[in-house]
């Protein structure tokens, strides 16, 4: 099951889409849906997450809490809006699919998808434009 919060004015608008190709996603990888949430807010309230649970002071735009076990995936994503928004100016791309990168990047995580070092990045960048075109792919 996947759920979507939001803390704030921004919300998804087509909630079903996004969750049957996050589950795709995950099924691709032969893996199972758990319960996965998704929380969409603002810079100050992921700041919080981002001092009180890992003890960073920084902007971030994605915050994902791991609760899989085995082959179930479960978790808290959360995602600030606002950096997605910057950051898509930032990089010269679409706010959508700036989100989309988003949302994908905290899914692999709960994979086991990492990005402490260049090649772990190398493997999550190339995993997030593989997965980001199964999104317009009907199923």
């Amino acid at each position: 099951m996947i759920n979507y919060n939001y803390e704030g004015s921004f919300s998804l608008t087509d909630e079903p889409y996004y969750s049957d190709w996050i589950t795709r996603v995950i099924r691709l990888n032969d893996l199972l849906v758990l319960e996965l949430s998704y929380v969409f807010c603002d810079d100050v309230y992921l700041l919080d997450l981002n001092k009180r649970f890992l003890n960073h002071d920084t902007l971030t735009d994605i915050i994902t809490f791991d609760y899989s076990d085995g082959n179930k995936v479960a978790g808290d994503i959360f995602i600030s809006v606002e950096r997605v928004a910057e950051n898509s100016e930032k990089y010269g791309t679409d706010f959508d699919a700036e989100l989309r990168r988003v949302m994908v990047h905290g899914v692999l995580h709960l994979m086991g998808y990492g990005d402490k070092d260049e090649e772990e990045k190398k493997v999550m960048r190339q995993m997030e434009d593989s997965m980001m075109k199964m999104f317009h792919v009907e199923h």
